[in-house]
């Protein structure tokens, strides 16, 4: 078998044919407005991206419910509004600026992450979580502070809540499925909802959906299961899992497995390896351990994805973060422990990377090429406040307003 490149094909399980192994990775637009429907702004953007010879596109988030909203500048699906068809046409809207791409939508539930004021829940409504544990960003007054202050301790979801929350999520995936997009991913990294119903240190719960590794991913197994009754084989169903989550959580190499082959099980078409959260924001400010060989093969994630490659070979695997050459690229993909690569920052200063650059036969020079992603100097005051959070934010938002900039 030939050796894969970033330029070869990739047959997923349910037989859609990927035309590349370069993704761009979801990134959060922060650009929603106040209705939180896609508008203009989104169709112009996801058209440049859609012609910009990606293998796959990926959305960013887009919220599971109205009342939970990561930040007020999310898009979110409304199931109140399934029979509008002003709210209908606008979510078809976006499908077709995104044609002449496989285009997949990244669906989400920020639980415990959203701050107070974010969605239309009230003011002072809390946030819902698996636990009634809340966020951590330090020791310090100031950490403390903050968090009380912006996010509050969750209260824990009874029962037949997790059971609503599972059919938002069908919801949303039936919409997306609806409107023209070729798939779905759930959100199950970051910290997100999912993310803290899969880990033993925010899910304490001793129903259905807690008390072992098997139960913590009940959740995620009948999402699946949901959304693939109400499209079809060939939607594509994917899933974002965290391994800094894993990592950090004290759940064993042996409980990530279990619930890694629940997923696949349950009929996953693809992982996405990432990490980070907002207790420790990995993806924004690149801190993360790295063995001498992860570090020479750039990706923050590799070797938790060759861990999932080793015990469950047969899922396709994604890995997004800190890529920055092409020869990184090609080596992640020639190593066999990826079989596609995530660019989330690159992206949002140059939309058609792989048409213009990193599939481009007319670039000779491809061996020196350097994908753009500059880290963003914090000022005086944000370098004081001990909260890690702080400045992967900033830097986040620096980001989003580079994507208004995108082929203007």
């Amino acid at each position: 078998m030939a050796t894969p490149t970033i330029a070869s094909p990739l047959t997923l399980p349910n037989g859609v044919v990927i035309a590349n192994r370069l993704a761009k990775a979801a990134m959060a637009e922060n650009l929603a407005p106040k209705s939180n429907v896609p508008d203009e702004n989104f169709k112009r953007i996801y058209k440049i991206w859609a012609a910009g010879g990606w293998g796959i596109v990926m959305t960013g988030n887009v919220q599971v419910d109205p009342a939970h909203l990561g930040s007020p500048q999310d898009l979110s699906v409304d199931q109140s509004r399934l029979s509008d068809p002003v709210y209908l046409k606008a979510w078809q809207e976006w499908a077709d600026a995104c044609k002449g791409s496989t285009t997949i939508v990244q669906i989400n539930h920020p639980g415990r992450q959203t701050p107070m004021g974010a969605g239309n829940r009230g003011m002072f409504a809390k946030a819902v979580a698996p636990s009634a544990i809340p966020l951590n960003f330090g020791d310090s007054i100031i950490a403390q502070l903050m968090r009380a202050l912006l996010f509050g301790t969750p209260r824990a979801l009874a029962t037949e809540e997790v059971e609503v929350i599972i059919e938002q999520f069908v919801a949303a995936g039936k919409l997306s499925y609806d409107s023209g997009f070729q798939g779905v991913e759930i959100h199950g990294a970051h910290g997100y909802l999912l993310a803290q119903f899969m880990s033993s240190g925010t899910n304490k719960r001793t129903d259905a959906f807690g008390g072992s590794a098997s139960k913590r991913v009940e959740i995620v197994v009948r999402i699946i299961n949901g959304i693939r009754e109400k499209t079809s084989p060939d939607f594509i169903i994917g899933l974002k899992l965290n391994s800094v989550d894993q990592a950090t959580s004290g759940d064993s190499n042996e409980d990530c497995i279990e619930q890694v082959r629940r997923i696949v099980d349950a009929g996953i078409d693809f992982l996405e390896i990432s990490g980070g959260s907002y207790e420790s924001p990995t993806m924004s400010t690149g801190l993360v351990e790295k063995s001498a060989r992860t570090k020479a093969r750039e990706a923050y994630f590799l070797e938790f994805a060759q861990l999932i490659r080793q015990n469950v070979p047969k899922v396709p695997l994604m890995v997004t973060g800190g890529f920055r050459t092409l020869a990184g690229i090609e080596a992640a993909i020639a190593s066999k422990d990826t079989d596609m690569v995530g660019i989330g920052r690159p992206a949002c200063l140059e939309g058609k990377l792989p048409k213009e650059i990193l599939l481009n036969s007319n670039v000779t020079n491809k061996e020196e090429v350097v994908l753009q992603a500059p880290k963003q100097e914090l000022n005086w005051f944000m370098k004081k406040v001990p909260i890690k959070a702080i400045g992967a934010g900033a830097e986040g938002m620096w980001y989003s307003a580079k994507l208004q900039l995108l082929g203007l």
